[in-house]
């Protein structure tokens, strides 16, 4: 039995891809395997983990979760894609200064989640902080780091 394969269009990280894809490729898989944008991690690959963090059309969404085909036309945003060139995103330099990062797998999640809530929420208290960062596992910082982190730099970007 083989499958026809869908044509789709997706703005990722503002480079246009047209490819023919399996409809059952997932989003998460489209950005790692065709496009080659490893930053964006594999984890559980069902939704409990939140490493697979990426913005669709504007707001953080599981790749895992989501098909390839079902981005057709959408605007995507990974890890790759937030920094302004070589400049970082605020939020990027802070979890480096604030040292945010110790094994890295949840870092482009925690950053993506945490760049959606600055662009919504240039203030955010601590509580909106946390539920920010609640849907992510990290295994290694004990989130403390990372709350400081988005609280610096949402500081930084008020200047």
């Amino acid at each position: 039995m083989t499958s026809s394969k869908a044509i789709i269009n997706i703005d990722v990280n503002d480079t246009i891809y047209e490819r023919a894809i399996e409809p059952t490729l997932t989003l998460l898989d489209f950005l790692r395997i065709e496009l080659g944008l490893s930053g964006t991690k594999k984890g559980c690959d069902n939704g409990e983990c939140g490493c697979c963090t990426i913005h669709l059309d504007g707001r953080p969404v599981l790749a895992c979760l989501i098909l390839a085909a079902e981005a057709q036309g959408s605007k995507v945003v990974t890890i790759e894609g937030v920094a302004n060139g070589e400049q970082l995103h605020s939020l990027q330099s802070a979890m480096v200064e604030e040292g945010a990062i110790q094994c890295g797998f949840c870092t482009p999640a925690m950053v993506m989640n945490g760049v959606a809530l600055l662009k919504n929420n240039s203030r955010p208290n601590q509580e909106e902080i946390k539920e920010c960062i609640s849907g992510t596992i990290c295994r290694c910082t004990g989130y403390t780091k990372i709350e400081k982190a988005i609280t610096s730099a949402s500081k930084e970007m008020l200047k």
